[in-house]
């Protein structure tokens, strides 16, 4: 699985320690999300699109 997040973190003007307290999680949470270590709870993913204004499908995708 891939993932966006870095760039709609920087797009969005916000560090990995902003967008860990936005979400109520630690900075190495989102550097792990961000490096592919971590495959975040669906609950996180909802969230991320929320505080991004878009859906889980623009944030997350499959690999081939």
């Amino acid at each position: 699985m891939k993932n966006t997040i870095k760039i709609h973190r920087v797009t969005h003007d916000m560090t990995q320690e902003d967008l860990a307290n936005r979400l109520q999680v630690s900075r190495q949470t989102i550097n792990a999300i961000e490096n592919n270590k971590y495959f975040p709870s669906l609950e996180l993913g909802l969230k991320l699109g929320k505080i991004f204004n878009c859906s889980v499908e623009e944030l997350f995708s499959l690999e081939d």
